[in-house]
């Protein structure tokens, strides 16, 4: 097997011992469909469209985090107890933090983390002129981003009571959707500026 095997079969058994008894069964099925058809197009492309092992580490680096959230439930993801009871670090505490912003790490990280593999395959096969990569990689994370925004309001409104509250995340934040677009914008932004860098 060559490497993105390893990596399916790596995350493909991260994925099923998270699975087992994750805190809202519910939540955790919605979020897991966006899993679930994002290895399904990563392995149908890849015998006809392969990426580099760097681009597939770095999108299932992605896919961890947003496991990790789906188990937990991204509002109640305890990192900050992990860091207070394992380094001794009080983040919240700390920075004054009133809300649980692990889903604020994961849209930073989407930008951060698939803005190079989306670069990547505008260059592969659209080959756009001059630096128009550097330009639609982080267009098409913005664009992505407000579309699962829509998409995270919908099924939230469908979902309904606690589960849809737990999907969407927003802790009673009202710039939420705006705030969560914005970090996956400076991710990609700041993955594009290290990837004009190393070129």
């Amino acid at each position: 097997m060559d490497f993105p095997h390893w990596l399916l079969v790596a995350f493909s058994v991260f994925w099923l011992v998270l699975a087992i008894r994750p805190r809202d069964r519910v939540v955790w099925l919605t979020e897991n469909a966006f899993t679930v058809v994002a290895v399904i197009a990563l392995a149908a492309t890849y015998p006809g469209w392969p990426l580099s092992a760097l681009s597939y580490s770095l999108i299932a680096a992605f896919l961890v985090l947003h496991t990790v959230g789906a188990h937990y439930t991204y509002s109640r993801v305890p990192y900050a107890a992990f860091l207070k009871a394992r380094f001794g670090l009080d983040l919240e505490g700390r920075a004054g933090w009133m809300r649980n912003h692990y889903d604020r790490l994961v849209h930073f990280a989407y930008g951060l983390l698939i803005a190079y593999p989306l670069y990547e395959l505008l260059e592969r096969y659209v080959q756009p002129v001059g630096a128009w990569s550097y330009v639609l990689s982080p267009a098409l994370i913005m664009a992505s981003s407000m579309a699962f925004e829509v998409v995270e309001w919908w099924a939230a409104a469908l979902l309904g009571g606690t589960a849809g509250a737990d999907y969407l995340g927003a802790q009673g934040d009202a710039w939420d959707a705006q705030k969560d677009m914005a970090l996956a914008t400076l991710g990609a932004i700041i993955a594009m500026l290290l990837t004009a860098v190393a070129a």
